[in-house]
């Protein structure tokens, strides 16, 4: 008797077509009504078509070599495991119970929840426990008195509360504490530490240290061993000298985010934080200081997932880049604070449009597949609507010298079946952590204005 027997909805493995491979060491149950459901979205481009696909080539994997599946097939044991889990397809009629034919008509909910039932009330295995990532199915299930779960393998943390903020604040007796083992020194104009203790093996390269004492010491990690480590002082983007393309800091967060932003050695960055903290502002003003002033990308790429807030307005008309500009609303209103155009009248504002028209471009995820950027500034904003996969096919799009800028807030995702712990942008921010050429910034306070900030505290 198998341990635990576990019934997939079809949308989990719409969500993630390597589900059936994650149960470890327990039994898996596809009914005949989740394959149905799997052949009639196979067909289109969509994220959604693409995940059904591949489950079917697993399946088609699975089943090939097996002539009689009535005992289910043996799946894939990893590392970890000891015991291999088996997969059971739904090869005959099920008896119906007096339960099962209270369900009302032929909806594919209903037929899933009367096999479940019959499963159950069957006695051949320990538990069975159906997976869904539908609420209402879960709540159907729960009142029918089925043990249900949501699909959590996804989750790249359990609890977003874990979730790494790119810097730490330093205890107050910390110098007291390395005063010892402390070297200090300057290499072109720019002032180094190194520290050796117990506290440096939780840092990681790029993050930020900062005291909140009267010396307001801000410094970033740059080299990361085993007991000690190297840091050098932040550069301070408060100051009005010091400003990116007319923008200067207003708090510790966008000061350590310009730090990040202007670094060539930093490939790639993620922003997090809520509507109002400065993310695209300050990631357009770093783009625009390094791709016109200093010429160390040929452009700027900008774009985001095409996730209407309320009802689709339909197609739109144009290029590419025209379809795109509904989207881009919160471009326009950046280039409008970082590129002023009451000076010079008409021409100078026709000038201004055409040097942002011809350095920035607006791009569409869709067409990303087999794109290669090279020496491109490259700004996603609304990453949190993309998943892990996602993801990765658009950060593979980087060629040699081009910096990747992930922007946004894990607490407005619009895509179906994403939550904060399943979020691509989630998913790069942890496993992104570990490399050094990578660096990240939670954002807390908002700048927008005095009536912005009193609406997100209060609403």
């Amino acid at each position: 008797m198998q341990k635990r027997l576990f019934i997939l909805d079809t949308n989990v493995l719409m969500h993630d077509p390597t589900a059936i491979f994650r149960f470890q060491e327990h039994a898996i149950y596809l009914p005949m009504i989740v394959l149905e459901e799997l052949d009639a979205a196979k067909k289109g481009m969509s994220e959604v078509s693409r995940n059904v696909r591949q489950v079917s080539r697993f399946l088609d994997d699975l089943i090939s070599s097996v002539d009689n599946l009535t005992d289910g097939v043996t799946l894939p044991i990893s590392a970890e495991q000891t015991e291999a889990g088996r997969l059971y397809f739904q090869t005959e009629l099920l008896p119906e119970s007096d339960l099962t034919r209270s369900l009302p008509g032929n909806k594919p909910d209903n037929t899933l929840l009367s096999t479940a039932i019959t499963l159950k009330q069957s006695g051949q295995f320990k538990d069975v426990t159906l997976v869904s990532k539908d609420i209402n199915m879960r709540i159907k299930a729960h009142v029918l008195g089925i043990h249900t779960e949501d699909y959590t393998s996804d989750k790249t943390l359990d609890d977003m509360d874990l979730l790494y903020t790119g810097m730490e604040q330093l205890e107050p007796d910390f110098w007291e504490q390395h005063s010892k083992s402390l070297d200090s020194w300057k290499e072109e104009g720019r002032t180094f530490y190194k520290v050796t203790g117990p506290a440096v093996q939780q840092w990681h390269t790029n993050q930020f240290l900062y005291t909140d004492d009267e010396s307001r010491f801000n410094a970033i990690v740059r080299e990361c061993g085993e007991t000690d480590a190297t840091m050098e002082l932040a550069k301070d983007f408060t100051m009005e000298k010091n400003s990116v393309w007319g923008v200067t800091a207003r708090n510790l967060e966008q000061n350590f985010a310009l730090n990040l932003l202007t670094d060539p050695e930093v490939d790639f960055v993620t922003l997090v934080g809520p509507a109002g903290t400065g993310k695209t502002l300050l990631a357009l003003a770093a783009g625009l200081a390094q791709t016109l002033d200093q010429s160390l990308y040929r452009e700027i790429i900008v774009t985001r997932v095409t996730i209407p807030v309320g009802e689709d307005i339909g197609f739109l008309p144009g290029t590419e880049e025209e379809k795109m500009t509904p989207w881009m609303g919160a471009l326009v209103d950046n280039l409008e604070v970082l590129a002023p155009t009451e000076e010079g009248g008409d021409w100078g504002r026709a000038a201004t449009a055409d040097l942002l028209h011809n350095r920035i471009k607006v791009r569409s995820l869709n067409f990303m597949r087999g794109r290669t950027f090279l020496n491109r500034y490259i700004i996603l904003d609304e990453a949190q609507n993309l998943t892990p996969k996602q993801m990765k096919t658009f950060v593979t799009r980087a060629g040699p010298g081009s910096k990747i800028i992930c922007l946004g807030n894990v607490a407005q995702i619009d895509t179906p079946y994403l939550t904060e712990t399943s979020s691509g942008l989630t998913y790069v921010v942890d496993r992104f952590k570990q490399w050094e050429h990578s660096g990240h910034v939670t954002l807390q306070r908002g700048e927008r204005s005095r009536l912005a900030d009193f609406a997100s505290q209060s609403l």
